[in-house]
């Protein structure tokens, strides 16, 4: 039985993929069963227990997985009256049991130095702000940390991972990639059914993909936070939010030549960058880090395919058009509506019509939850669960019973990638500004 360090060689493979049949449907698992499972939550926010905002709440997915058998044995915010509500409203509800020994905590220190055996947790879930985290700076080394205390326990963690410098995340990368611990990062889109079926047409196909075309347009008026519109807080939309679409980019062309990354912004001082249903008073944040309303961005693949995306703060409302442009000899793969409905077109050689593929029902969150739970608890079996999304290097997967060293499928490439186009956009806006106003567009 292969050990769980053992890796495959195979530079240049096609990248792995699940079978979509088996990615699982929320409403169809049926929860483990066996001893109880310790969980410590780091963040008591929106993004571990759900809001009107959007589809993510870690919670509900640990406990639809879990069952009985879940114990947070910790709830780690300095804010401790919003962590006191959540519990609340957790013990008034069927999962009771899973959090009516939870204790509160103001920071990971103060958990490890109280812990006693029974709250030693088998997974911690990191979703907290990425400005307290993605770092070896103190303050900002929260994985880091979480290695010294907890050695060998498994870590999710939610994406991007970090808000500082990129050279700084490549130092916590390493650091988890050398201890050898079971890490997921939060690109949930990779889990989806129709993302599966499009890498397994790729695969059996043994396609070479020659572009991605990627667009992302959200929807700005329901985005009503103001550190999302602040590029000092949130580092921007690309690197925030565009960073899903990015990734999946990554995921289908490879590793990017960062050197050709090239960008242009449409930027708020622009007569074609005016919003008029912007829900916070951007007045307050400082012109220079006032987000850009579209970036656009192309690049060059390693493999000498090449790749776009398009990042657009334009619609009302609330729902977001996303769709993301595969092509292969022969082949277009597009993704469309990611987030709400997932549906998949294809074109094959030979036929000028598009197959249509819908998936109705598919919890890419819970997907990814689940298989790592899946890989926590039966990594010397046979299993077929797969963690897409590493923080550096290892791809943990319990495919044929083989870990596969899978270099180009890891989150910090991703944050060097997101960062990488924000920077080329601030380069061209800087080179216009220098040529004068009619040249940047400014009056």
């Amino acid at each position: 039985m292969p050990s769980r360090r053992q890796t495959m060689e195979s530079p240049g493979s096609r990248r792995p993929s699940i079978d979509p049949s088996l990615l699982v449907r929320i409403d169809k698992i049926t929860p483990l069963s066996g001893e109880d499972f310790n969980v410590v939550f780091i963040g008591a926010g929106n993004i571990m227990f759900g809001s009107d905002e959007g589809p993510w709440n870690h919670s509900f997915r640990f406990e639809h997985k879990l069952g009985p058998r879940l114990k947070v044995v910790a709830l780690i915010d300095p804010a401790v009256d919003r962590a006191k509500s959540v519990l609340q409203k957790k013990c008034e509800s069927f999962v009771k049991s899973a959090y009516e020994n939870t204790k509160i905590y103001k920071t990971i220190d103060e958990f490890a130095k109280t812990m006693d055996r029974s709250q030693k947790p088998k997974a911690i879930v990191v979703g907290c702000p990425p400005a307290f985290r993605g770092s070896d700076v103190p303050g900002k080394d929260l994985e880091l940390k979480i290695l010294d205390y907890f050695p060998g326990v498994a870590l999710f963690i939610e994406k991007p991972v970090a808000t500082g410098p990129v050279d700084r995340a490549f130092q916590v990368s390493k650091a988890i990639d050398k201890s050898g611990v079971v890490c997921s990062v939060g690109y949930m889109l990779r889990y989806l059914r129709a993302v599966q079926m499009m890498k397994q047409i790729i695969d059996e196909n043994n396609l070479t993909v020659m572009a991605t075309v990627a667009r992302y347009a959200c929807a700005y008026e329901a985005i009503a936070k103001d550190d999302w519109w602040d590029k000092a807080r949130s580092c921007g939309p690309i690197v925030e939010q565009g960073t899903h679409f990015a990734d999946l980019s990554r995921y289908f062309g490879g590793e990017v030549d960062i050197s050709t990354v090239h960008a242009h912004s449409l930027e708020w001082d622009e007569e074609a960058g005016k919003l008029s249903k912007i829900p916070i008073d951007e007045s307050k944040i400082k012109e220079e880090n006032r987000i850009p309303r579209v970036t656009s961005a192309n690049w060059k693949y390693d493999s000498g395919a090449v790749g776009s995306f398009t990042h657009i703060a334009a619609l009302q409302g609330t729902n977001y058009s996303c769709e993301l442009e595969v092509y292969a000899d022969g082949y277009l793969l597009k993704l469309v509506n990611p987030y709400v409905q997932p549906t998949l077109y294809v074109r094959r050689p030979g036929d000028d019509h598009e197959e249509v593929h819908r998936f109705a029902d598919d919890d890419p969150f819970f997907s990814e939850v689940s298989n790592l739970i899946d890989v926590i608890e039966d990594i010397e079996e046979q299993t077929e669960s797969l963690i897409l999304s590493s923080y550096e290097g290892l791809l943990i997967a319990m495919f044929r019973s083989v870990i596969l060293n899978e270099k180009y499928l890891d989150a910090c490439k991703t944050y060097e990638f997101t960062w990488a186009i924000r920077e080329a956009s601030e380069r061209t806006r800087a080179a216009l500004k220098s040529k004068g106003p009619a040249k940047a567009g400014q009056t």
